[in-house]
């Protein structure tokens, strides 16, 4: 079934998560109504992952109409997502996973569902996400190989032009639509049967990474995945990451690490798995301006 500018929302859902983001989840809910020109109602669900002050971020979710779904524990991103979509009903066809610190312009899941409902082999279609200094971030990109994790994590701090770290932050135009290797978790559209025929995001990755290991396992089963630039989010929260805490940077490259390692899990690179987690080791405590 190919969508048009009339996408009926009524099979679609948004998930986003929420830990503590009562500053940016207003805006993000607010967003979701423009999201789609249509009068359909669109559903909305908030899992959050045992924020300390639950009660208002309840009062704020319901005030515009979304559901607020508490989880009572921490699950990280991934498994937050995952326990959402298993409440959805099985009408449910198509789901947009968000970051709540993220402001939706206006007709932008019409674009997305348009993309997605163009041909049957699409299993994920990813907005321009755009930074407050108007920048746009490499949300699609492609999928990571143990040569460019090495590279990057060896020379990134000493040689930030080196190759392999911009084959890592780039894969292409940002301008154009196109087929990539995976698209950032922090803004994407999947197909709910192609998400559920891989047991949705790898919940092992706490944090980071959950995105690159769903893209490379939906490439693996013969799903594609799309960048389309015509659709334009604004992550408004952007920055917060570069100056994350040492703690989120160990996270970040443990989950770094776990993705490269199960994918090149053969005996013979163990030598090379070594390296590779040593130099993540060093590049985790050296702060860095984006992983």
């Amino acid at each position: 079934m190919t969508r048009g500018e009339d996408a009926v929302t009524a099979d679609t859902a948004i998930v986003t998560v929420s830990y503590n983001s009562g500053r940016y989840l207003e805006d993000f809910l607010a967003s979701t109504a423009a999201a789609t020109r249509t009068d359909v109602p669109l559903r909305v669900v908030v899992a959050d992952n045992d924020s300390d002050d639950v009660v208002r971020l309840a009062a704020t979710t319901r005030s515009h109409g979304a559901e607020f779904l508490e989880l009572g524990r921490n699950l990280g991103y991934g498994g937050a997502v995952n326990e959402a979509v298993r409440q959805l009903g099985p009408e449910i066809r198509w789901v947009l996973v968000s970051n709540p610190d993220v402001v939706m312009e206006p007709g932008s899941l019409d674009v997305l569902l348009s993309v997605a409902g163009s041909d049957d082999s699409i299993g994920a279609v990813g907005p321009a996400i755009v930074e407050p200094d108007g920048s746009v971030y490499p949300s699609a990109r492609r999928v990571p190989s143990l040569r460019t994790g090495l590279g990057h994590a060896l020379f990134a701090n000493v040689w930030p032009g080196n190759p392999w770290t911009r084959g890592y932050h780039r894969d292409g135009e940002h301008d154009v639509r196109r087929v990539t290797g995976w698209l950032s978790g922090a803004c994407l559209l999947v197909r709910r049967s192609a998400f559920d025929s891989l047991g949705g995001f790898d919940d092992r990755f706490f944090m980071y990474f959950e995105d690159v290991d769903l893209g490379h396992r939906l490439g693996r089963a013969g799903w594609t995945s799309v960048y389309e630039p015509a659709a334009r989010v604004m992550h408004v929260g952007a920055h917060s990451t570069q100056n994350s805490s040492r703690e989120m940077r160990l996270v970040h490259h443990r989950s770094a690490y776990r993705f490269l390692a199960g994918k090149y899990d053969r005996w013979y690179l163990w030598p090379l798995r070594a390296v590779l987690r040593v130099a993540l080791a060093v590049r985790a405590r050296a702060r860095s301006p984006r992983p």
